[in-house]
């Protein structure tokens, strides 16, 4: 039987068990992505996939471009404006960035029993890629939304005191994450020089903040 939440309004790990009903809402999957999307809102399979590859923080600018070429005074020779170059490719979903550690709750009752997670800690979320990213992080940003029509942010903040309630099933533990959930995106950098030919092609991964939330699963 699928299991409801109810998401408090309040923004912070505080546990208890209590026998009650209630009524949540999941978020519906994101029908642009190329992959299985993870639903938030409801109890996940597992903890969430935290072997990612090696990311970095998104630049803040352009990479600098390189100086137009001059060595053919042939009038008729092809000229392009040097520029950096960014484009989306693939939509691989939602990952969840947690800010604070890990909270749970074990129910040994017999009893479906609530637990209430509080958030206790506050940071800060920003872009990170791995590959070699021309533009900088606006740029790409605006590039992403363009295409899959989402709004994201270069950073969200995670603030104490967000709460929620999960229903606990007899002699189950629920685990709780709170952080950001970023878009999941692939892409391709490259450079357009004056004589029109281009730099090597680089696959970017970025993870990019879409707002605040949780991430829940139980064992």
């Amino acid at each position: 039987m699928k299991k409801y939440l109810a998401v408090m309004a309040t923004t912070a790990a505080m546990l208890a068990c209590v026998n009650a009903p209630y009524v949540a809402y999941a978020a519906e999957p994101d029908a642009a992505a190329s992959e299985p999307v993870v639903d938030e809102g409801v109890i996940q399979p597992g903890p969430p996939d935290e072997a990612e590859e090696a990311l970095v923080p998104a630049p803040e600018s352009d990479a600098p471009l390189p100086l137009p070429d001059k060595s053919s005074d042939e009038p008729n020779a092809e000229y392009c404006q040097p520029r950096n170059v960014y484009v989306p490719t693939a939509n691989k979903g939602k990952v969840h960035k947690p800010i604070g550690a890990q909270q749970a709750n074990y129910n040994g009752t017999s009893r479906t029993a609530r637990s209430w997670f509080k958030s206790e800690a506050s940071g800060e979320v920003g872009v990170e890629i791995s590959g070699e990213l021309k533009v900088g992080v606006s740029p790409m940003i605006a590039s992403i939304e363009g295409k899959y029509g989402v709004n994201l942010s270069a950073k969200l903040s995670v603030k104490v005191g967000n709460e929620i309630q999960v229903d606990t099933p007899p002699r189950k533990t629920t685990y709780a994450k709170y952080g950001v959930w970023r878009m999941k995106n692939t892409g391709t950098s490259y450079v357009i020089y004056s004589n029109c030919r281009t730099s090597a092609k680089s696959t970017v991964t970025s993870h990019t903040p879409w707002h605040v939330g949780w991430y829940l699963w139980e064992r």
